[in-house]
């Protein structure tokens, strides 16, 4: 009884904040948990019969682990495994380094309206869809009048059909990936910088250490908690590709499928060549599994090596 009222007087006084956090927990629910019996449609053969969504499906015929099979028996399944993992190692290692390197340059601009200046700037691309930003692209590889070929041809070189040269794009993709997210990031670490207690740097001044030496022996050591954490969060979805980078920047074009197909553009594809609904929910089923290995292995191993720094 006593742990009853207890219950009740807590729930009382923590009612507003409950209240507050009510339509943010709903909307995870209703978009994050009850999709979740849609997995099993990895494991059905799924036909639309004409009588609904939830008739169709519970009248489907259970096939096992046949998507699998099917996802994983093709040409392109190595390819596709290989480059969204690959790419999201290249995105997380570089746009992590790019972003912190960023951060601590901008925490040493004196000019603080200058500061803010050079952070709106940096912002602007993430809010920018990756259709946009494929067009920006355009402007800059299109065989004919784009700015690189231009420059190309006003030194004297050959030009280059840059979307029918796959060995390119790697580079491209990394770059594009680099200039649209590295302003968000950075803002995260920034954060973080200008929180950190300034007694600190004012003790290392009068020691006589110089900025490089601050930088080495405060902020980064402050920062590798947060810089643990958000690489925790990105190993998380590092079988996650992001489509609008993989699928809007190449233009779609086949000749670059063997360094831009990931399993979220084949996904895209297969379900519009044959609409197999089971296939790419067998494909969300794996990336969504592995995501979750991985986040436990990383962090058990982050555990053991520094407990204060684990994400849990």
């Amino acid at each position: 009884m006593h742990a009853i009222r207890h219950f009740f007087k807590d729930f009382h006084k923590n009612l507003p904040i409950l209240l507050m956090v009510l339509p943010g927990a709903i909307g995870f629910i209703i978009f994050s948990y009850l999709p979740m019996g849609g997995t099993l449609l990895a494991f059905k053969q799924y036909r639309y019969n004409g009588e609904g969504f939830l008739s169709s499906f519970l009248s489907s015929e259970w096939v096992g682990i046949r998507n699998f099979t099917f996802l994983f028996g093709t040409n392109d399944a190595y390819i596709i495994t290989r480059n969204t993992l690959l790419y999201n190692i290249a995105f997380i290692t570089l746009g992590t380094l790019a972003a912190v390197i960023m951060a601590i340059l901008l925490s040493e601009i004196v000019n603080k309206r200058l500061s803010k200046l050079y952070q709106t700037g940096m912002f602007l691309p993430h809010f920018m869809s990756f259709v946009i930003v494929g067009f920006f692209v355009y402007s800059f590889l299109n065989a004919d009048k784009g700015l690189l070929n231009s420059v190309l041809s006003g030194f004297g070189l050959q030009e280059i059909s840059w979307y029918a040269t796959p060995e390119y794009w790697p580079y491209i993709l990394i770059i594009t990936n680099l200039w649209k997210s590295i302003g968000y990031t950075s803002v995260v670490y920034l954060a973080a910088i200008t929180g950190f207690d300034r007694s600190l740097y004012e003790a290392a001044m009068i020691d006589g250490a110089s900025k490089w030496r601050q930088i080495r022996s405060i902020t980064i050591p402050l920062l590798k908690p947060l810089i643990i954490i958000m690489t925790l969060l990105a190993i998380g979805r590092i079988f996650y590709a992001d489509f609008g980078l993989f699928y809007n920047v190449p233009r779609n074009s086949g000749a670059l499928y063997p360094v831009t197909n990931v399993i979220d553009t084949y996904v895209y594809r297969g379900l519009n060549a044959t609409g197999e609904m089971g296939m790419a929910t067998a494909a969300g089923f794996y990336q969504s599994i592995i995501g979750f290995i991985l986040v436990i292995t990383s962090n058990y191993t982050v555990r053991k090596l520094d407990k204060d720094s684990a994400l849990f």
